[in-house]
């Protein structure tokens, strides 16, 4: 192996700046040629690649987004598509590839692998959601950006006395309203993990306020439904001034925390080593803090029969009463 590319590709993660330099320097530490794809696979089929040397990726490990940006490509998903991009990488003589992203980012991974193409992937999605990982680039950080959020929040609620329901980002999981909400100290969790009755998290608010409390905070995952919602039925069933906040893409940006550049470098650093190594078609990862690899193949499986360890969500309860 002499040459290798890497691309990102689905959702921006802070994080993935700081992978992709450590793919770069590794791989040149390692003696091989590494070239950067713009534009995720709609730049690998019309062959926008570059090549990167030291400076290529300077002082870019604390900087949000991706220098390589982001497209999504349906053209890909394609045979004709996937047949574009193999020409590409062959033209260009690149022997391996290294893609940073989702569930569809690896998708893609995986027909150009079963078509003899060695690729690997690093998971970079700030919604913590990728089988076969228990952790994604990305996702500390947007934790702490929604922390750092609800803490403001409640201080205006606690100056106003209102009931304030803040709707973060996550997809379909609730990892980010649940690591938020407990370390904010929300009163209510909402995620869609768990069903959820309005009744109970009204009741919770009205509780609260008869033993004195004077505002409250309820956390709800997008991938439950509307934060305007739940904040309807607060303020009718319960009287009280309640606000909604929706913190949308500002958890997706900003410089990564110290924990997310820690597992980029070494999920990059990871990445490349297999692929020299000749191993091909997996997913590095994080399971009991080591750094593990799973085929693609598996990943899809375990997606099905992922389930969330509920047992923070249940202690977030106990210490919201």
């Amino acid at each position: 192996m002499k040459k290798i590319a890497v691309l990102t590709s689905g959702g921006d993660a802070p994080g993935m700046n700081t992978t992709i330099r450590a793919v770069v320097r590794r791989g040149i530490f390692k003696g091989l040629e590494v070239y950067g794809i713009y534009n995720g696979y709609r730049g690998l089929i019309d062959g926008n690649f570059v090549s990167m040397n030291l400076g290529s990726v300077g002082d870019i490990i604390h900087r949000g987004g991706t220098i390589l940006q982001s497209t999504r490509c349906e053209e890909f998903k394609t045979v004709e598509g996937q047949d574009k991009a193999l020409t590409q990488l062959k033209e260009k003589g690149i022997d391996g590839l290294i893609v940073i992203g989702g569930d569809g980012t690896f998708k893609g991974a995986e027909q150009l692998t079963a078509q003899g193409f060695p690729t690997n992937g690093i998971p970079g999605t700030i919604d913590n959601d990728i089988a076969g990982t228990e952790y994604t680039i990305g996702f500390d950080t947007a934790v702490n950006t929604a922390v750092e959020a609800i803490d403001k929040i409640r201080d205006t609620a606690a100056s106003h006395e209102r009931t304030y329901v803040v709707e973060v980002m996550g997809r379909d999981a609730g990892n980010i309203a649940l690591w938020a909400g407990m370390c904010a100290g929300a009163e209510s969790i909402i995620i869609p993990e768990v069903d959820y009755d309005a009744e109970n998290v009204v009741d919770r608010i009205k509780k609260g306020y008869e033993r004195g409390k004077t505002h409250s905070i309820i956390v709800i995952a997008e991938g439950v439904g509307k934060g305007t919602e739940i904040g309807k039925v607060i303020k009718e069933k319960t009287g009280f001034d309640t606000k909604v906040t929706i913190l949308g893409h500002i958890q997706r940006g900003g410089a990564p925390s110290a924990y997310d550049r820690m597992m980029s470098n070494q999920l990059g650093a990871k990445a490349v080593d297999l692929l020299i190594d000749g191993k091909k078609g997996v997913m590095v990862g994080l399971k009991n803090n080591q750094v593990i690899n799973t085929p693609f193949k598996e990943v899809e499986k375990e997606k099905h029969k992922q389930m969330m360890d509920l047992s923070t969500y249940h202690l977030a309860r106990s210490l919201s009463i």
